[in-house]
């Protein structure tokens, strides 16, 4: 005689049953011509948008960089600096646009409400508003450097510890890369205090040593010929004006230190002083111009004679 199926074991039954359909309802799913059909579709699209996205950007990049050329044959000319800050900062605004519309494209394939996503993301953003002070004062101080011309890409430049060459500027961080390669990232609204050296044309300065017993008057009248006549040298092209021998600029207990200045164009200051250097040293050494080196005078005392007794 059957035992009569108690309430526990039909439960059982019903959710073994229930697991057995989603697994065969999953395995049609899968194998499913159609789905592969639909996943294909799908990944295609997202492919089509990624690479329109891509060449969109790069396109607008040609845009951009041939805009500024032919702006700078034309009567109005926009400085070299500047405009390699605004084509960064074009493109970086470019790529961004491009890239978030892009994702919301994306999204909207997988049947996303993007409108609702945004209006919960303008929500969310009055939420987080305070916190987010530091990023607006950030993209507003990026504004007034690149509107103000404080500094600009390709300029050298000395940002509290930070010292180099900018790199980029953003709407929000700074980039500046140092002479041995580190590279410091900024955040626009921490800059308070900027060092450009790259604006105005720079000083090299050259101290020479001679020897005190050498004819002064005569030293620096070879010196000043000699300077005369490397104006118009291609090894010296970064020298902008005939270097002047200011004079005597320090006396010592066995040297006189004569000082030379020399303007350049921006920052080539330290090349040109390596040049003149160099080029004075054998200056000096064919005209028998002493240079001073420290000197030290060494006295025999003689020993007292010894006397018989």
């Amino acid at each position: 005689m059957a035992q009569p199926e108690t309430p526990v074991s039909e439960e059982v039954s019903e959710n073994v049953k229930e697991t057995f359909d989603m697994i065969n309802s999953f395995k049609e799913m899968v194998f499913s011509e159609d789905t592969w059909i639909r996943v294909g579709f799908i990944g295609l699209k997202i492919l089509v948008i990624i690479l329109l996205s891509a060449l969109f950007v790069r396109i607008g990049k040609t845009v951009i960089r041939r805009a500024f050329s032919i702006k700078l044959k034309g009567p109005i000319r926009t400085s070299e600096r500047r405009e390699r800050t605004l084509i960064k900062l074009l493109e970086n605004i470019l790529a961004y646009v491009v890239y978030f519309s892009a994702i919301m494209a994306i999204l909207s394939i997988f049947e996303i409400n993007v409108a609702g996503l945004l209006a919960g993301a303008g929500v969310l953003g009055l939420a987080v508003g305070f916190g987010a002070q530091s990023l607006v004062k950030d993209v507003i101080s990026g504004f007034f450097v690149i509107f103000e011309d404080q500094f600009s890409v390709g300029d050298y430049v000395k940002i509290g510890e930070a010292e180099g060459t900018v790199q980029e500027i953003g709407l929000r961080t700074t980039k500046i890369k140092t002479a041995t390669g580190e590279l410091y990232i900024i955040p626009n609204g921490s800059i308070t205090e900027v060092v450009n050296s790259s604006i105005y044309n720079s000083t090299a300065i050259i101290d020479i040593s001679i020897a005190r017993e050498t004819d002064l008057q005569e030293t620096e009248s070879l010196i000043r010929s000699f300077l005369s006549e490397i104006m118009g040298k291609e090894e010296y092209e970064e020298i902008l004006s005939p270097p002047e021998l200011l004079g005597v600029q320090r006396l010592e207990a066995h040297e006189v230190i004569l000082r030379i200045i020399a303007e350049t164009a921006p920052m080539m200051q330290f090349a040109a002083e390596r040049k003149l250097r160099k080029d004075l040293k054998q200056f000096l050494e064919d005209n028998h111009i002493e240079t001073a080196y420290p000197k030290m005078v060494m006295v025999d005392k003689e020993s007292p004679k010894s006397t018989d007794s």
